[in-house]
């Protein structure tokens, strides 16, 4: 068993394969939070706690007279609210009476067989039938408001979920201004914290801070886990690398706004919360009802960022990944939106098919424009009908002559936008978000559709369900292409109105799972505006996600990096793109831009058409190269063997879990003249295996031009701990962004 409970000590602990976390039910019904790290067996972890009077710190009226119990300076396992704790906190709740504060104590506790789920909501789930669930019960006996909080344990992962359920059991109602989904606090330590920022185009930038005397936040208000931060953050030793030292992770699997706080407070213990954005936010709970928070996935590694990144793409695989694509081999696909924009016929579209089928690639996704008066970005959006001005032979007959030219068929959607320029608007204006007596915000010259309402949910259903049902479509590009603003229901009373962000993903959340359920067969490619929606709720209904707008193989470099540490490659859609990219005006090989996509889910945007027989006999090498590997890619571990730091060249490898094989991919960023060499040292390999050398990819750019052949030195095979401990030096590179892949093969 995963949790056990000591009676005598009134300890409470879960134990994985190699973490430990607990907690102790203290006199007074105090939670306190005792141990979260590496395994221990059968200790009671509260020793750690050490009780003074600490000044200006008060004290609980049970203790009284004694002023060495304090919950300012006790680490607790979900913190109360006004009543003593000054530091940043989970819950904030405002009572009938006006009265701000929560006072939170022990009720009871019950270990259950299999995984919780959260009601509406996305989360992880229990595919081996081994997981377990921890509820502990915690309660304000003066309003009634009563909290588990759901504890999913799967102890071969490593994994511990965490999740509130809030539900009121007094007789007044109260508002909750603030509901965060965890707490955890660390007493002893000198913490980092590592973050992914970014802006549309340039998602997932990688950031570390160290943590001082001061509240940290990151977080997003934009109604989307945004372009601007990710809702997944790691605490890492100051000391803590990719392979070594001790790190915790924390994602949240939530879409919307979200959250996440690090206070380090006077005596440098340091307290993280996470969970919803609380502005804005303000849930009416009156008597009986219940209020559920996102899921938070957590993990520890006391072996660095690697150890911790392997942990998150086995989970997210297996246990947040769902349906038939969850492990089955995805198409490769051709989108046509770089190709043709806005600006499509069908026999645009057939042309291009015919081009991609002799290329090898395998389906042709209909981008933005096929529906509506959609010529441009500025009408259309709501109108959910085929635009047989453009596909005059109608959807039904375009599908079916792409498939006959043996390709699967994709299309682009955009359910939750609406222009003011469209039938859906003028029909229903009071279907978009807007304030009264405003004029409305716009982005892309688009409104949002008030997804609280359970009529616009069904209407884009009915309208989904018609154009997947009628048409052999196999693909669905799902978009969503602005922040909210105007955050207003006509729906809601004006009590309410504090709950419209979170009811909105309800609303997709709801439209997603029976789109998913009801089409299984179909693979969904989450997007907005390219990753400004990545995360771990999204991949509760789609297996991959568009990592961002931004195609430049080279700025794909950092933007695919920061995402490895949380996702998994098969999770990052990546495409080959045309040159001069189109957002950067930079120009880069086909080869180059192949090897940075086959580390995602690999596809092309671009006209294929205007390619050089060249340019297109490396893309049937490429397809050809990313099937061959295509396990080894999208299940292998992934390996990060530079720092996004380095300013020369960056490199990443791929390793199968029983050693047997293993990719080795390069980029030049920064060309030099006589360079200093490149040495990598390999990972995830078999110390005492010999391994062939194979280059799957030739030269292009690296030349062993200043050696003579009769002073180089060739050799193919190597021992695993030679390759990991004294590495591979690679020939002189040449040329604009010059890229290599070097294949390993156990051979004895």
């Amino acid at each position: 068993m995963a949790i056990l409970y000591n009676e005598e000590r009134k300890t409470i602990t879960i134990q994985t394969a190699n973490t430990t976390y607990q907690m102790r039910i203290a006199p007074h019904g105090f939670l306190q939070h005792t141990y979260y790290g590496k395994h221990v067996n059968g200790e009671d972890m509260s020793y750690l706690i050490l009780n003074y009077d600490r000044a200006c710190s008060g004290n609980p009226d049970e203790v009284y007279p004694s002023r060495n119990i304090s919950f300012d300076t006790m680490p607790q396992e979900y913190p109360g609210y006004g009543v003593g704790d000054f530091r940043i906190r989970p819950i904030a709740v405002r009572n009938a009476d006006g009265s701000r504060g929560a006072d939170f104590r022990y009720v009871k506790h019950e270990i259950t067989k299999g995984k919780y789920k959260l009601e509406g909501l996305p989360s992880s789930y229990d595919s081996k039938g081994d997981a377990e669930t921890l509820t502990v019960t915690i309660k304000d006996h003066v309003s009634g408001l009563t909290i588990d909080l759901l504890y999913g344990i799967f102890p071969d992962e490593d994994v511990i979920t965490r999740a509130v359920r809030i539900r009121n059991e007094g007789d007044s109602t109260a508002v909750l201004t603030r509901t965060l989904s965890m707490s955890l606090d660390i007493p002893y330590g000198k913490w980092d914290m590592i973050h992914f920022h970014g802006k549309h185009a340039l998602e997932r930038q990688t950031e570390r801070e160290s943590l001082g005397h001061l509240i940290k936040t990151v977080g997003s208000t934009r109604g989307t886990s945004s372009h601007q931060e990710n809702p997944f953050v790691i605490i890492a030793d100051h000391k803590a690398d990719e392979d070594h030292g001790a790190c915790y992770g924390m994602m949240l699997v939530y879409s919307g706004g979200f959250k996440m706080q690090a206070e380090v407070d006077q005596f440098d213990s340091l307290r993280l919360v996470m969970g919803l954005q609380d502005e804005q936010f303000g849930w009416k709970l009156e008597p009986g009802s219940v209020f559920t928070s996102p899921e938070v996935i957590m993990t520890f590694s006391d072996e660095g960022f690697t150890k911790l990144s392997h942990t998150y793409h086995w989970f997210i695989r297996h246990n947040i990944n769902r349906g038939k694509y969850q492990f089955a081999r995805r198409p490769i696909l051709i989108n046509n939106w770089e190709a043709t924009y806005f600006d499509f016929t069908d026999e645009k579209l057939l042309a291009i098919a015919d081009e991609a089928a002799d290329l090898g690639i395998e389906m042709l996704v209909l981008d933005d424009g096929w529906f509506g008066d959609r010529n441009s970005d500025n009408a259309g959006l709501g109108d959910w009908y085929v635009n047989e001005d453009k596909i005059k032979c109608g959807l039904t007959s375009l599908v079916e002559q792409v498939n006959a030219k043996g390709l699967k068929f994709g299309i682009w959607i955009e359910p939750e936008m609406i222009n003011e320029d469209s039938d859906l608007y003028r029909k229903h204006p009071g279907w978009a978000l807007k304030m009264p007596g405003r004029r409305p915000n716009r982005t892309r010259n688009q409104l949002v559709l008030d997804m609280t309402r359970p009529e616009v949910v069904d209407y884009l259903y009915e309208r989904v369900e018609d154009i997947l049902g009628n048409n052999n479509i196999e693909y669905v590009k799902w978009d969503m292409n602005r922040s909210l603003s105007d955050v207003y229901s006509a729906a809601l009373p004006t009590d309410r109105q504090g709950e419209v962000l979170h009811r909105y993903m309800l609303g997709v959340y709801d439209l997603m799972e029976r789109i998913t359920t009801n089409f299984p067969d179909v693979l969904v490619e989450g997007c907005s505006g390219g990753g400004a929606r990545f995360d771990a709720g999204i991949l509760c209904y789609s297996p991959q996600i568009w990592c961002s707008d931004d195609t430049d193989p080279i700025h794909r470099l950092n933007i695919q990096y920061g995402t490895s540490f949380g996702y998994p490659v098969s999770t990052m859609g990546a495409h080959v793109s045309a040159s001069p990219n189109h957002q950067t005006g930079r120009s880069t090989s086909i080869h180059t831009r192949g090897v940075v996509a086959m580390s995602g889910t690999f596809g092309y945007e671009l006209d294929p058409g205007k390619l050089s027989e060249e340019d297109k006999a490396e893309i049937r090498e490429q397809i050809g190269i990313f099937k061959k590997y295509y396990d080894l890619i999208q299940n292998g571990l992934y390996y990060r063997l530079t720092e996004i730091k380095e300013d020369y060249f960056e490199a990443w490898q791929f390793a199968s879990a029983d050693k047997s094989e293993a990719l080795l991919n390069v980029v030049v960023t920064n060309t030099q003249p006589n360079p200093t060499l490149i040495n990598l040292k390999l990972k995830g390999l078999d110390p005492d295996a010999v391994y062939e050398m194979i280059n799957e990819t030739g030269k292009h750019g690296f030349e062993s031009k200043y050696v003579s052949q009769a002073e180089r030195v060739v050799k193919t095979t190597f021992t695993g701990e030679t390759l990991m401990n004294a590495g591979y030096t690679l020939p002189w590179a040449f040329g604009d962004y010059p890229a290599l892949q070097i294949y390993f093969r156990k051979i004895k």
